[in-house]
């Protein structure tokens, strides 16, 4: 294991943030702790990089402690971003690069790769407190990893980035992961977690609610969600045995099951021993599954 938390703790005075928190993380994996603000995603990440210390719990990171490593094996995107505003681009790369002990003739490939990649060439010399509020991201996200960390931390990295800016951050974090990069990251965007992360951790105030393989925590749910499209009523398919809920989209609906052995029987009464034009029948998204676990849904 890469990263290993031992039953962590942290407490404030009386205000538990993170209470005996277990988690592990393989080499080169990308793994997902998911939860609501105030969730302890955050001091946890913290904890991590021995910014702030533990209340009880080990963590290490290839088995040595967390607090005797080589910093530099690291790299953190902070959800409260916060670059230099005043300086171009590129120095701010070569500034980062240079802060975690790297020579400036050996970031050139990198910091000039990276910069055409998230298609920043029109925008090297430009201060960074004049790019919009994604190219400022970007830029904190090279710099997060421009000196090659074995490990690296993203904390909310997709928020405020449109569909093109959000592709190409997931392209970005799918090629530092096929380097050999171990990577951390939030999102409140389940759809982003589901698509990048081996396994992942569900927090719920400090507690951890489930950690291991997303598809381990899709089975806990069985097969129970059913996509049709049919001419029957909301009335009509809610009273069939095993729906737990309908939902009415704007072509078809979708159903909650009670688990997925009614799925036959409704398949042979909507389709009547004909045709039908679609009938899905598949695990819960991790949104769905989320909101299920953290609270208030109709799953």
């Amino acid at each position: 294991m890469a990263l290993v938390i031992k039953e962590v703790t942290k407490r404030y005075q009386d205000f538990v943030a993170v209470n005996n928190l277990s988690f592990k993380i393989e080499k080169g994996e990308i793994f997902g702790l998911v939860g609501q603000n105030g969730a302890g995603k955050t001091t946890t990440f913290r904890m991590i990089l021995d910014l702030q210390e533990t209340t009880k719990g080990e963590i290490s990171w290839n088995g040595k402690s967390i607090h005797s490593i080589d910093r530099d094996l690291l790299g953190y995107l902070p959800e409260e971003r916060g670059i230099f505003p005043t300086m171009p681009v590129e120095d701010q790369l070569y500034f980062f690069g240079e802060l975690r002990g790297c020579k400036r003739k050996d970031l050139k490939k990198d910091v000039e790769y990276w910069i055409k990649r998230f298609e920043l060439e029109d925008k090297r010399k430009a201060k960074a407190e004049t790019l919009s509020k994604g190219n400022q991201q970007k830029v904190q996200l090279i710099a997060s990893f421009i000196h090659k960390p074995e490990f690296l931390i993203l904390d909310e990295p997709f928020s405020g980035l449109d569909p093109v800016n959000k592709d190409l951050l997931k392209d970005a974090i799918l090629a530092l992961k096929e380097n050999g990069t171990t990577i951390l990251f939030s999102s409140h965007q389940m759809e982003n977690v589901e698509e990048l992360c081996d396994h992942l951790c569900l927090l719920k105030q400090g507690v951890s609610l489930f950690s291991g393989s997303l598809l381990d925590l899709k089975k806990q749910y069985g097969k129970t969600k059913l996509t049709i499209r049919t001419e029957m009523t909301v009335a009509e398919l809610e009273a069939l045995a095993g729906v737990k809920h309908v939902q009415m989209g704007k072509e078809q609906f979708t159903l909650t099951l009670e688990d997925e052995s009614y799925a036959k029987e409704i398949f042979d009464i909507v389709s009547n021993g004909g045709y039908i034009e679609k009938f899905s029948l598949d695990y819960l998204s991790l949104d769905e599954i989320f909101k299920d676990k953290v609270g208030g849904s109709n799953v």
